[in-house]
């Protein structure tokens, strides 16, 4: 047998567990989690290696209905999940009933790839919940393969993982065996804090916020890092900094607690806020945070 590689394109609604499940499989916490709809906003990719494989996973945003620009343009991440897959990942969750997105499910439905369909959170079911779900997924989508699992559990992940490697195509490796993802260092500082602001701040505020690291000095023993929290007004910069800045240092305290944690050295973070107009609706703005490339 020769070499094996390829693209495993995860997709579903969001909150149905695609980055925990992304980051089972590598092994690295390259995905920000938290119980929020819309927490990915990019695709990202986590590569796994093997002596005779190469597997791409790819993150995306959950499927919605765009509201305005930003998501428009994690819309556009979805879409392109679709055209360089070479095996499909299609994520529910027990109860789920539907996609959200009809011209995305058709797509899925006529397929021409490989599509696993996996059941995601049946530690919360029983086995008759699981049964009837098993049935009205092969109904809707039957020409996937379908799956029961516990993204976070670890129940059949590696099962899932082998069938991959599997179904994938004789191919070259795409990128060097010892990349991790396709991002670089800022990325993930970057999403790091943006996760402590999911997190600790409520309604819009997460939403309306985007990180921008403007410097990073790796050193032999500390990285030195200078990051800016945009936000669209200042009403949103007042809370973001919170009483006398303690907002502001729990989520710099947090970010670097779990940086430190990612790189394996001791790191020094700088947190500033400013604002940014309706950086959301702005096209420029949007390009130069990496989500518009029209």
């Amino acid at each position: 047998m020769g070499h094996k590689a390829g693209f495993v394109n995860i997709i579903g609604n969001p909150n149905v567990g695609k980055s925990t499940l992304m980051n089972a499989f590598v092994g690295e916490r390259l995905s920000i989690i938290t119980s929020k709809a819309q927490t990915t906003r990019h695709r990202i990719l986590g590569i796994v290696n093997g002596d005779d494989f190469q597997v791409v996973f790819s993150d995306t945003p959950g499927i919605i209905k765009p509201a305005y620009e930003l998501q428009e343009s994690m819309m556009d991440f979805v879409k392109s999940a679709f055209e360089d897959a070479d095996i499909l990942l299609y994520m529910v969750e027990i109860g789920e009933q539907e996609l959200k997105d009809e011209a995305f499910f058709n797509k899925i439905i006529n397929s021409k790839i490989p599509v696993l369909l996996l059941l995601n959170k049946i530690d919360k079911s029983d086995q008759e919940q699981l049964e009837t779900q098993v049935q009205l997924w092969s109904q809707k989508v039957p020409n996937a393969e379908i799956i029961p699992i516990s993204a976070l559990e670890g129940f059949q992940v590696k099962e899932v993982f082998d069938r991959i490697v599997d179904l994938l195509p004789e191919s070259p490796a795409f990128y060097p065996k010892d990349q991790l993802t396709d991002k670089p260092e800022r990325f993930f500082i970057n999403e790091t804090i943006r996760e402590k602001i999911l997190l600790h701040y409520k309604k819009e505020i997460p939403y309306a916020v985007e990180i921008e690291t403007e410097e990073f000095f790796e050193e032999d023993d500390i990285i030195r890092v200078r990051s800016v929290i945009m936000v669209e007004r200042e009403t949103q910069k007042g809370i973001i900094i919170g009483h006398k800045g303690s907002a502001l240092k729990r989520v710099g305290v947090e970010a670097r607690k779990d940086l430190e944690k990612f790189f394996g050295k001791q790191l020094h973070l700088e947190l500033y806020v400013k604002v940014n107009k309706n950086w959301r609706s702005n096209q420029n703005q949007l390009r130069r945070f990496g989500y518009n490339n029209k």
